[in-house]
């Protein structure tokens, strides 16, 4: 934020060419030390449900002009699964960079770097030779680590500097002061061994933002203004407290985060990154949230994998992205639809069938109702057109509910009849079809008619329809 200054004896105004508008200036927040940890128990009392407090204080929309995707799926994402080989990264990591299209929305990539194998696969991801997603690490803040990362060709690395109070009393044993002073002694040993900070602000939704969040974000700001390297500061919503309802009080506002850190600690959208995790169901409205209140970045995983309930999806992000900007931008949606191929057939992750745009079922329906308005018009039922936006047609499932019109839709659909070819729901063959399957249910069958067996049933009720459609398919 540029910003001309205006003393006078009252004090001092600013010129924000933000906002273009005179503005008093900024509180400057010191460090506020405590004896005890401020555990916010008036919200977070460990034995009920965490609590939503609200001051009614709201804050402008500030969407910044670039926004983008960052990725972790290598870092934190690969903690919940079992550990990939250095050719499933290397494959990963290629489609995230045909994914992110000529722009390179997916800016950067997340690695280890601790074992062989991990310094292997960043290695061969270097090779690639690609500008994005930019190869970044996340290391232990030592000077072996920080030897090992230069040694590697890195340029940015993340540093964990928990910020709340469970972490430095609690967990670490320091006060604020101390941890301070070693977070900042830390960043220095980066910044002199020529690799550029990202730091990871742990917890920040159970921190005290006046007493030790904006303190330690205005040091950093100070810190590259000297170093002439801005200093990235990744907000981690650790365990998914955070909350986008207007009004919500801090620490658990993501909008009151996002604003704070800039407009008092002076950090830039560019300089911003939001990570969240999903404990409350909130991980994509909070994400969303933290890109319109002024956050550049926002960090997921493929498939949203990460520890407990996971990180951001990256696909979810995708989309909000086209949802926002009105545009791709040149991305190219139809790798969604690959990566999670590529998850469920070479490393075995079972995705739930239900999840959007990745599952087998996001765009299937089963009852009769809805097929029968499928078959007249896709649009009334399918959310987008999946088919040519992630090579995902909308199907319908066949069980006992599915009705005259949802076989002939699944017939359509699976054997990709369009214009003369496609059948109505009153075609002989079609009732023939939803007479049999009414008997598989009549005797007992609890389980979806799956396509192998439905193909069957096509082959042995009218061969010679069978021949004529297998013949347009293997066409199409």
């Amino acid at each position: 934020m540029s910003l001309k200054n205006y003393i006078n004896d009252e004090g001092s105004l600013v010129f924000s060419d933000q906002t273009n508008l005179l503005e008093q200036a900024a509180y400057h927040y010191e460090l506020q030390e405590r004896e005890k940890p401020n555990l916010y128990r008036n919200l977070f009392e460990y034995d009920s449900i965490p609590k939503i407090s609200f001051n009614h204080r709201n804050v402008p929309i500030n969407m910044p002009e670039e926004i983008w995707i960052t990725d972790t799926t290598f870092r934190d994402g690969q903690q919940s699964t079992s550990p990939f080989t250095v050719d499933q990264i290397v494959d990963l990591y290629q489609l995230l960079h045909k994914l992110g299209g000529p722009k390179g929305l997916i800016r950067q990539s997340e690695f280890f770097v601790y074992s062989p194998k991990d310094r292997r696969a960043v290695e061969k991801c270097l090779d690639l030779g690609f500008e994005a997603p930019e190869v970044t690490t996340w290391i232990r803040a030592n000077e072996k680590d920080f030897d090992l990362v230069k040694s590697m060709g890195i340029k940015e690395t993340g540093i964990l500097v928990s910020c709340s109070d469970y972490h430095i009393y609690n967990k670490m044993g320091l006060t604020r002061k101390g941890a301070l002073d070693k977070y900042l002694g830390i960043i220095k040993s980066a910044l002199e061994h020529g690799i550029r900070p990202r730091c990871h602000f742990e917890d920040i939704t159970r921190a005290d933002f006046y007493g030790f969040v904006l303190p330690f974000a205005t040091e950093l700001v100070k810190l590259g203004e000297e170093a002439g390297v801005p200093i990235k500061i990744r907000a981690c919503d650790t365990m998914g407290y955070g909350v986008s309802f207007p009004g919500t009080a801090l620490p658990r506002s993501v909008q009151g985060i996002i604003y704070g850190l800039q407009h008092y600690a002076g950090v830039s959208s560019a300089m911003l990154e939001w990570h969240g995790h999903n404990d409350f169901y909130k991980v994509v409205s909070n994400a969303s949230t933290a890109w319109l209140y002024g956050c550049s970045s926002v960090n997921c995983s493929m498939l949203g994998i990460g520890e407990r309930t996971g990180n951001c999806p990256l696909e979810a992000m995708v989309i909000e992205y086209a949802s926002l900007r009105g545009t791709t931008d040149g991305m190219d949606l139809s790798v969604i639809t690959e990566i999670a191929d590529y998850f469920e057939r070479e490393i075995g992750y079972d995705i739930p069938p239900k999840t959007p745009f990745v599952g087998r079922n996001f765009n299937v329906t089963r009852a009769g109702i809805h097929a029968d308005g499928l078959l007249k018009d896709e649009e009334i039922y399918n959310i987008f057109n999946t088919q040519k936006i992630l090579g995902r047609p909308a199907t319908v499932a066949v069980d006992s509910h599915s009705g005259l019109a949802g076989v002939a839709h699944w017939f359509n659909g699976y054997y990709k009849l369009r214009d003369e070819y496609v059948i109505d729901k009153r075609h002989p063959l079609v009732v023939k079809m939803k007479e049999l399957i009414d008997q598989e249910y009549e005797n007992g069958r609890t389980t979806v008619m799956g396509d192998n067996e439905l193909d069957d049933m096509v082959r042995m009720l009218d061969y010679e329809v069978y021949e004529k459609i297998s013949h347009v398919h293997k066409k199409k």
